[in-house]
């Protein structure tokens, strides 16, 4: 049989749909209560952050840095403005926080299994990259549900953040709005392009590199090494060895271990995950707050018409916030993307350092291994 790119792929699914019942049968709630717990919790205390963040991206000229826009946020509307669209922050969050953590987490062996087979099938050795590649394909699935799920809810809380006419609402008013709007099916999937744009990279860059770094360092911390203190320890065996684990172990409880390296690999994993969505997250901003209006057709009358928001797609949007600064050359063009950043690395670093650490904890307490440790 010849293996064209085609016959790969359609390959890949007949053995994903042949794996997936034995998979499916064996489905840990425990990750998706640790995930939804952990993701409602992180985005429900950043919420102030967010609401800064989203003005910054939203209105550039007046919202120029953190500071001074939470200042301004503050004079003309009060506190209580930086805990605006809350309701859908937990909401959607703390069901994609759930759905997130938890496909990734069933995803990978089902996807290793058939990268293994797949590799067999191929006859290309051992497939040694089928652990990356199944960590790569997870946190794009996992991705891809959560973009479903956030559309309605990041287009209303985005809404509540950025339009006056919006002043007030809450969750369940802000969606019935939407949908007087759009319609049912708009609301539940206008920018789901951008939704992806900002999703897909940021699952990968926060789960992803948060499994690798951790992976890392308990391995790190557990690689057998000659050292006096294992001479020491072994005097009948000189030559024995020792892990830096249990030689930390003396003067640290293994618990704190697990916790410092759970934070160090969630820091680390901010930074990959807040550098890689930065442009999907202007991209999403600027599709979901409000833009043109439509204006009203006498002749129908049509209610679609009549001062409602017209959604632009993905290239529309990206084309927008592109020339916000292109008379000044490629580089400053680019730079729209990044609107933000300062703001949003405070936000996502809080967000996904205590998300993950919060996972990591709730998985133990669950009675699941800490990431990386097995």
């Amino acid at each position: 049989m010849k293996w064209t790119q085609r016959n790969i792929i359609l390959t890949f699914f007949i053995l994903l749909s042949q794996n997936a019942p034995a998979i499916a049968s064996n489905i840990d709630y425990r990750y998706f209560l640790a995930g939804g717990t952990s993701a409602a919790i992180s985005h429900g205390i950043t919420t102030p952050i967010d609401v800064v963040k989203t003005r910054m991206q939203s209105d550039p000229s007046k919202y120029k840095s953190l500071v001074p826009a939470t200042a301004t946020i503050i004079k003309e509307e009060g506190a209580g403005a930086l805990v605006k669209g809350l309701g859908p922050t937990l909401v959607g969050y703390g069901i994609e926080g759930a759905m997130k953590f938890g496909i990734y987490e069933v995803s990978k062996p089902l996807v290793l299994s058939v990268m293994a087979a797949l590799s067999a099938n191929l006859r290309i050795g051992k497939g040694g990259g089928n652990k990356g590649m199944s960590f790569l394909l997870a946190s794009i699935a996992a991705g891809a549900v959560a973009s479903l799920i956030l559309v309605p809810m990041e287009s209303t809380r985005i809404r509540m953040v950025t339009d006056p006419e919006f002043e007030g609402v809450g969750l369940v008013g802000g969606l019935a709005r939407l949908i007087e709007e759009a319609g049912l099916i708009k609301t539940l999937t206008v920018g789901l392009g951008a939704m992806l744009a900002k999703q897909v990279p940021y699952t990968f860059g926060k789960q992803v590199s948060f499994d690798v770094f951790a992976k890392f360092f308990y391995g790190f911390l557990n690689a057998p090494r000659k050292t006096a203190y294992s001479a020491a320890v072994s005097s009948d065996s000189p030559d024995s060895t020792t892990t830096l684990s249990e030689i930390l172990s003396t003067a640290l409880s293994p618990e704190f271990v697990k916790w410092a390296v759970s934070v160090v690999s969630a820091m680390l994993a901010s930074l990959m995950a807040c550098v890689m969505s930065q442009p999907g997250d202007v991209i999403l901003t600027e599709t979901y707050k409000g833009g043109e209006k439509g204006n009203a057709d006498k002749r129908t009358n049509k209610a679609s018409d009549l001062g409602v928001t017209k959604k632009r797609n993905l290239s529309e949007v990206s084309c927008s916030v592109y020339s916000r600064h292109s008379d000044d050359g490629v580089i400053r063009g680019l730079s729209g993307f990044f609107t933000g950043l300062q703001a949003r690395i405070v936000h996502v670093g809080l967000i996904i350092t205590s998300q993950l650490v919060i996972y990591d904890l709730m998985k133990q307490l669950l009675g699941l291994p800490a990431t990386g440790s097995h």
